[in-house]
């Protein structure tokens, strides 16, 4: 071992790995616990002597829990998380015990919404706060043969063509030393070293606005077990140095613990996070000053608006906020992190044991970044929407407090002009539905890549808003559709259930053996498994609903070509003269093996 004080000429000490994870948040542990899951030596380093203190991200979306379900900790998330039928009523007030001015069924609760998620997925939408995420899928990776090293902090890296040389410090011991690794994954956070060292090209700003996050508990239940929800929107004039007055109440832990976020200017300094501060902002928004709080912690952050063009920079492979840096809305943040390392794992897994060539790894950006982008983008558009509802209420053309609610009282009144602003109330209130019903962004990430081979069909034309309604389809690039089937003439399972696993998966029906052939020869000359299942009466699983029929995109002797992801990265609509050719050139394309 080193010494704790080592000379100048002292040996560097060395540690070896396959991939060398920097950072422990959502993008972090789910790329470790893919990573264990892969059988793919890993090492975890944080500089943090914990996991996270605070509950920041919680809105755990389908996509994301489909892919929880195939790492097989899904059900662990869910029984600890908020379910769907607690997140529902997103309720806009003057604080939590006074006014109401409208409500939004959120998260896919309304009815018809309701039908649609179900529909979609296999999985829940749920609410997890990030401090119980973590240690979830950290602990998982851990005891799927992941190190972790806490208090361990990234300094420096050098690439060559075998891999990459790491220069991290013990914080506990103060000494440093190398790792060694042959791929790193970048998931540092906000303020990436990691993305800035490699030259990540980044676009957008950092800082657009400024908030403040105060974590108590206080027993609210009398002010909202009656419209349960995640998201209490306050508005009080004159409260803060925007005029407008506008904070958020979260629930974090029903109905105990809470998370409130309030603004401030950025241009100025940030406030002084006093206890005295942070339970004067409780008091204003909860309205009720007979409730005992403790507040947990406060602290500042920014707005931000920038994404990475680029993902990967030679052997180095940055994800979640090191590449994408938005606001919270929409939920998207700790979403987009997890599913970024759930597409960059397998890739990884396959290059390190030699079943796929270094091009697979390009595709990661390819795939990835266009999604980045397109979050960012929406979570900051959320934010401009809010002004349609600050606009309904007549706060946008006055700056007096005083006159501000006046305007807001004015919609009570018997006039047409009421009568107005009561209708453009309640349509700004439903357009909010992209920030909070945004199925679509969620749901519907199509690739473009090499590791997708194109069937010569259009995409597919959407028959609702792409963004509020998903749009499953088979053709390559989409997620491959969920739809019940049933297995060994009893047990329901998902066609989802049916791929992943660090697999690739042909999917196909009666008359298609010649696909389960296919699988089975092509596996054994490419060195990695390829599963099969045949859907239809009389064999291991059947179609009784005729979900799957509807949605294959193929007839029975047709045949998907399933990515260990879920992806589609290829698809036959019928039956082929060579299957056995046809599907060896796909995964030849697929995993750069030409």
């Amino acid at each position: 071992m080193t010494s704790p004080h080592p000379t100048t000429d002292a040996p560097r000490t060395v540690v070896e790995t396959d991939v060398l994870v920097v950072g422990s948040g959502p993008a972090g542990s789910a790329a470790a616990l893919a990573l264990a899951t892969y059988g793919v030596r890993t090492l975890v380093i944080t500089k943090y002597g914990r996991l996270a203190d605070t509950p920041r991200a919680h809105i755990t979306n389908q996509r994301t829990m489909e892919a929880l379900r195939d790492l097989g900790v899904e059900e662990e998330v869910a029984a600890q998380a908020a379910p769907q039928e607690l997140m529902g009523n997103l309720v806009y007030c003057t604080s939590l015990s006074g006014e109401e001015l409208g409500r939004l069924h959120s998260w896919g609760t309304r009815p018809d919404r309701l039908a649609d998620y179900t529909a979609a997925s296999p999985s829940r939408i749920c609410d997890m706060p990030q401090d119980l995420m973590e240690p979830v899928l950290l602990h998982n990776a851990q005891s799927r043969g992941a190190k972790v090293r806490f208090d361990t902090e990234y300094l420096s890296l050098t690439q060559d063509d075998d891999g990459v040389t790491v220069r991290v410090r013990d914080r506990a011991r103060g000494d440093e030393y190398d790792i060694r690794a042959r791929y790193v994954v970048g998931a540092d956070g906000g303020r990436s070293q990691i993305a800035t060292d490699v030259g990540l090209p980044l676009v957008g700003r950092m800082g657009v606005g400024g908030s403040i996050n105060i974590v108590f508990e206080a027993d609210l239940s009398h002010l909202v077990a009656d419209r349960p929800s995640v998201l209490y929107w306050v508005l009080q004039p004159g409260a803060d140095v925007g005029g407008i007055g506008a904070g958020l109440v979260r629930m974090v832990r029903p109905w105990h613990r809470w998370l409130i976020v309030w603004g401030y200017d950025i241009d100025g300094p940030a406030p002084d996070l006093t206890e005295e501060y942070a339970l004067s902002i409780v008091r204003k928004l909860v309205g009720d000053d007979e409730v005992p709080v403790r507040i947990e912690s406060s602290s500042a952050w920014t707005v931000n608006h920038l994404y990475a063009e680029q993902y990967s920079a030679g052997r180095v492979f940055c994800a979640g906020d090191a590449v994408h840096r938005h606001p919270p809305s929409n939920g998207l943040g700790s979403n987009t992190s997890i599913q970024d390392a759930y597409n960059l794992a397998w890739k990884l897994a396959a290059v390190v044991k030699g079943q796929a060539g270094p091009g697979l790894l390009e595709t990661y950006s390819a795939e990835r970044a266009p999604v980045g982008k397109q979050i960012v983008d929406r979570a900051n558009q959320s934010i401009g929407d809010t002004a349609r509802i600050f606009d309904a209420l007549g706060l946008l053309d006055a700056a007096d407090p005083e006159q501000m609610v006046a305007h807001m009282a004015a919609r009570k009144e018997a006039t047409p002009e009421a009568e107005k602003q009561r209708a453009a109330l309640r349509e700004a209130i439903a357009f909010k539905d992209y920030e909070f019903n945004c199925h679509g962004v969620e749901m519907d990430q199509r690739y473009a890549s090499t590791a997708v081979v194109p069937d010569g069909t259009p995409p597919e034309e959407p028959t609702r808003d792409p963004e509020l309604y998903s749009h499953p389809t088979s053709r390559p690039g989409a997620k491959v559709p969920h739809a019940w089937l049933t297995a060994d003439h009893r047990r329901q399972v998902s066609t989802l259930d049916l791929v992943g696993h660090g697999r690739f998966t042909v999917l196909t029906g009666i008359g298609g053996e010649g696909w389960v052939d296919a699988a089975a020869a092509v596996g054994g000359e490419l060195g990695l498994e390829v599963a099969s299942a045949v859907v239809g009466p009389g064999r291991a699983h059947d179609d009784l609903y005729g979900d799957w029929a509807r949605v294959r995109g193929t007839s029975d002797g047709g045949a998907l070509l399933v990515r260990p992801d879920g992806y589609v990265a290829a698809r036959w609509a019928g039956p082929v003269d060579d299957a056995t050719g046809a599907l060896g050139a796909a995964l030849r394309t697929v995993l750069d093996r030409a």
